[in-house]
């Protein structure tokens, strides 16, 4: 009689990292995404090193088992939810900071370490590690990996892709290949880093990354300017990115969204207008770019232009924009939050069109951007007690998809397909594109053990 898939994994994993205790692990079962099946899994390992991820993946192909690999499950589409029967590879516990190079500008870094920490640490070196999501304080570089993630600083820094330079990853087989360089430059082969990145665990197990670093730059200083409108605050945007102007950060905030903000942190934010709009430069003198984006602003039609004065004024401002998706959540008590990126010539069709599209469906609907690279993030505020609700949340997030493809955008800049937007992703590259991703997917993981069920 073969052995069982526990007894297996306990064979090369230490007892504390093998759990079997179902009300355990069920609360590894998903991420934060709102409407994403999500099974309950056989067994959650969480491995301390690069072999005992090698003897998990092994044992799963002995017995044709799936993995669903883990970071810190805050992600928004569902791409860590559990599959029944599955192992959950959770990869918390690999948290190490293997290296920080001041000369070389790279750090090595294990997957579970959290993205601030890492920030933190590279910072006490005069360096910059740039992707902050808006979970930076607890979501893990492997995590932002899997899903390239973004945050505020893209429009200027770029996604978690410019950052990834080489990466270790165990294939499905329990293989361990090495991908990319720790060089400045390199172009050796098929690009297969790029190809990990924002792949969502479906071809490899990401066990080790080097990441491209930069100096750390100037303070940021911040400028806030109200609009009395959305369209007005994106033609400053269009304005200030066809005047050649590299700002570090140009956020917008929409009316239902500013009164979620004060409602929930009491920020004294200003009520009365549609739309704010967030700038910020990191250049040696901040101050005097601010003030060529305010003039902008005003001639784009700015009710009122308030520059920071210092670093606390910046970190008040900044603090709000990371607390809209809290705030729209507290309305209503669950979100389905969008993340389609257009264009910046169609921000203002996309803003107008979700605003148009919570009027049809009776629900409230609000906007907050990663303006400077035209990716908004619509989040539906619902009941997920009142099955009607529930129904038209689902319908409208459809909606607001199809709006940005129309636009000529995508539908994921920084969130990932996972569950949630697997049927779009179909639309999106149409059917050349899933058959030769497909094909893809069937080379590194043939018998599709590694996260199946997402993506396609």
């Amino acid at each position: 009689m073969s052995r069982t898939l526990v007894e297996l994994l306990q064979a090369g994993l230490p007892a504390e990292a093998v759990l079997t205790d179902p009300d355990v692990t069920a609360s590894y079962a998903h991420d934060m995404a709102s409407f994403c099946e999500a099974g309950d899994p056989a067994v959650v390992v969480l491995p301390r090193t690069v072999e005992q991820v090698q003897h998990v993946m092994r044992t799963a192909t002995e017995l044709r088992v799936p993995v669903v690999p883990q970071g810190a499950r805050t992600g928004l589409s569902g791409a860590a939810n559990a599959s029944d029967g599955c192992i959950v590879l959770s990869l918390v516990k690999m948290d190490r900071i293997l290296e920080i190079s001041p000369v070389d500008r790279i750090a090595v870094v294990e997957p579970g370490v959290v993205n601030a920490a890492l920030s933190r640490a590279v910072g006490e070196h005069g360096l910059y590690y740039p992707p902050d999501p808006s979970s930076w304080e607890t979501c893990t570089i492997g995590g932002n990996i899997g899903t390239a993630s973004g945050g505020l600083c893209c429009v200027k820094y770029g996604v978690t892709a410019e950052y990834v330079l080489g990466l270790d990853v165990v294939l499905a087989d329990g293989r361990l290949m090495s991908t990319g360089r720790r060089t400045a430059k390199g172009v050796a082969g098929y690009d297969l880093t790029r190809l990990f990145v924002g792949s969502e665990g479906s071809l490899g197990i990401v066990v080790r990354a080097v990441l491209a670093l930069k100096p750390q730059p100037p303070q940021q200083l911040v400028l806030a300017a109200e609009f009395p409108s959305v369209r007005a605050a994106c033609d400053a945007v269009c304005t200030i990115m066809e005047g050649g102007h590299v700002p570090s950060l140009l956020e917008l905030m929409d009316r239902t969204t500013v009164k979620a903000v004060n409602a929930l942190a009491q920020m004294g934010l200003p009520e009365t207008t549609e739309a704010l709009l967030l700038a910020a430069f990191d250049t040696p003198d901040p101050a005097a770019d601010l003030a060529a984006v305010g003039a902008l602003c005003e001639a784009a039609g700015a009710t009122q232009v308030v520059p920071a004065e210092d670093a606390t004024e910046s970190e008040m401002l900044l603090q709000a924009r990371r607390l809209s998706l809290s705030a729209l959540e507290a309305i209503k008590g669950s979100t389905m939050i969008d993340d389609v990126c257009v264009p910046r010539s169609k921000l203002a069709e996309m803003l107008e069109g979700v605003e148009r599209i919570g009027e049809k469906y009776g629900l409230t609907v609000g906007v907050c951007a990663h303006a400077g690279d035209g990716n908004t993030h619509p989040t539906v505020c619902f009941d997920a007690t009142d099955p009607d609700e529930g129904r038209r949340a689902r319908e409208s997030f459809d909606e607001i998809m199809a709006l940005g493809l129309e636009l000529g955008g995508t539908i994921t800049g920084e969130h990932g397909v996972g569950v949630l937007k697997k049927e779009w992703l179909a639309r999106e590259i149409g059917p050349v594109g899933v058959e030769m991703q497909q094909a893809v997917k069937a080379a590194f993981d043939p018998h599709s053990l590694l996260n199946p069920g997402k993506l396609f």
